[in-house]
């Protein structure tokens, strides 16, 4: 009886984390995703399918992988990659171009896993130029929650107040909690207009035709791809052995890459090993056992699933709520990741100017023969340092 009620007892602490799992990684980042999409032309509808696939293909590799292997192995989307998404220039690419660059980068994570070779080539970008791109993608985005205060005021600034106060009394749901207030704001601005009648509930997936152009490959697939593996894959791997497992890389590159490309034909632009919220699922909190904490992760998949139901009922809010609203909602969200990529960015004094170049070519958001800023962020970066401070070094 002792033992039964101990089994029961540690369950319902591994559903409770996949709950706080899913609500802490959905929350947190879904206004994120939204800007990216909407940024590289997807309609209301095909956003809200694009979210609602990104919430199918997470769950499903999530119970998957953490079952099959009995680890609490989770997997989120790719919060990095929408944000370089919305950095791009509007208008620069049709969506269906967009999918076609999605799907590419798919096909990479999955070679990621099958040649051994990749992931080393992978590895050899210095992590100051690659945390440098990140950190000019999210810059444009991380600018809008404050330069929203002179246009829509009050809804600005009180998510900024929640979030601030958040910081200070639950610093982990803080975004959380942000993302929430601007959920509010915008349900009261539509009560106000009385807009009720253009909100839509029932979710529904929407095909989309991929178009392929090597000019999207290069501002989209290949950023898309680097900063996926940079900045969630690599890092899943080290939250989770933090924990003492042992993630099987090739099976969870091969299954997310596929997820990612299967998605992308409905909207969803890349999933990946969780990093932040893999922790929610791997410590203590899902269970004394380590070897049970599993049922966390899958449990998180689940729920991920439910609350993709939710997709179209999001989408419809934000396209109805005061113009920047949700953008400066996802601004705040990735505050801290901004902060974490420009101290990785400017740490080692070797690279510090190529990193600066970097930051600030991504961030400007340069655009030559149709390639958009974070690809020529790379290189300028590269040329940077090759020219300059490798020299000055020797």
């Amino acid at each position: 009886m002792v033992q039964r009620s101990s089994i029961e007892d540690s369950l319902s602490h591994a559903v409770i984390a996949g709950l706080i799992t899913t609500l802490v990684g959905f929350v947190a980042s879904f206004a994120v995703v939204l800007a990216g999409l909407f940024q590289v032309g997807a309609s209301p509808a095909q956003a809200a399918s694009g979210l609602l696939a990104l919430s199918v293909c997470v769950g499903i590799c999530t119970m998957v992988l953490s079952w099959r292997h009995r680890m609490p192995i989770s997997i989120a989307w790719s919060t990095p990659g929408a944000a370089m998404l919305a950095s791009l220039a509007p208008g620069a690419f049709t969506f269906a171009e967009a999918i076609g660059a999605f799907m590419i980068s798919g096909v990479m994570i999955v070679l990621t896993g099958l040649l051994p070779g990749l992931h080393k080539l992978l590895a050899r970008i210095p992590v100051q130029i690659a945390q440098g791109m990140l950190a000019g993608v999210l810059l444009p985005l991380c600018i809008k929650p404050f330069t929203s205060l002179g246009t829509i005021t009050v809804p600005a600034l009180g998510i900024l107040l929640v979030f601030l106060i958040g910081l200070r009394i639950l610093p982990k749901f803080a975004v959380a909690v942000s993302m929430l207030a601007a959920v509010g704001f915008g349900l009261w601005h539509i009560g106000q207009n009385q807009a009720w009648a253009q909100l839509q509930v029932v979710p529904q997936l929407e095909f989309v035709a991929p178009e392929f152009s090597w000019q999207a490959v290069a501002s989209i697939s290949v950023p898309l791809f680097i900063v996926t593996m940079a900045s969630q894959n690599i890092p899943g791997v080290a939250v989770l052995n933090s924990f003492g497992y042992q993630l099987p890389w090739r099976p969870s590159m091969i299954l997310t890459g596929i997820g990612s490309a299967a998605g992308a034909l409905f909207g969803g632009h890349a999933i990946n090993l969780a990093a932040i919220t893999a922790a929610l699922a791997a410590g203590e909190q899902a269970g004394e056992n380590p070897k049970l904490r599993w049922r966390a992760a899958a449990s998180s998949g689940i729920f991920y699933l439910l609350f993709g139901a939710c997709s179209a009922l999001i989408v419809s809010v934000a396209n109805t709520s005061p113009e920047g609203l949700f953008q400066a909602a996802a601004g705040l969200a990735l505050l801290a990741t901004l902060g974490s990529s420009l101290v990785g960015a400017m740490g080692d004094a070797a690279w510090r100017l190529s990193a600066l170049v970097t930051v600030l070519v991504a961030a400007g958001n340069l655009a030559l023969f149709g390639i958009g800023g974070a690809f020529w962020a790379l290189v300028a970066g590269l040329l940077t340092h090759f020219i300059a401070e490798r020299n000055a070094r020797r």
